[in-house]
């Protein structure tokens, strides 16, 4: 069964829509890294057992950021942030080239460190 990473972030942002056994499951299988097997036998559950519960929790996960979209929206707002930041950090550059621009480094450097914050 090929792991599909994506679903190790979701299960960050969605894991609290899945059973408590799905989500037991899912974590051990993609962030603890332990085989079919290993999860099977630390659950008691059969290794087909432990591969339907990850199916239908990939499944879940994927539908629920379909329709909501949080992991999307969240890197869209990531690589705005960024933006925002490298042109902050280019008004500033620009305003050093006049000494009465003081003001403008000011707020340009604010706007640095607010969207840092945003983004921490």
């Amino acid at each position: 069964m090929a792991k599909n990473l994506e679903i190790s972030v979701l299960l960050d942002y969605y894991g609290q829509m899945l059973t408590d056994k799905q989500r037991e499951v899912v974590q051990l299988y993609y962030n603890e890294d332990l085989s079919l097997a290993e999860i099977a036998q630390f659950a008691n559950i059969t290794r087909q057992g432990v591969r339907d519960s990850i199916k239908r929790a990939e499944t879940t996960l994927l539908e629920l950021e379909e329709r909501l979209g949080l992991v999307r929206k969240f890197r869209e707002y990531q690589g705005m942030i960024e933006e925002i930041t490298a042109c902050a950090r280019d008004i500033a550059f620009e305003a050093d080239k006049y000494p009465t621009a003081r003001k403008i480094r000011r707020e340009a450097e604010k706007i640095v460190e607010l969207a840092q914050k945003i983004n921490d």
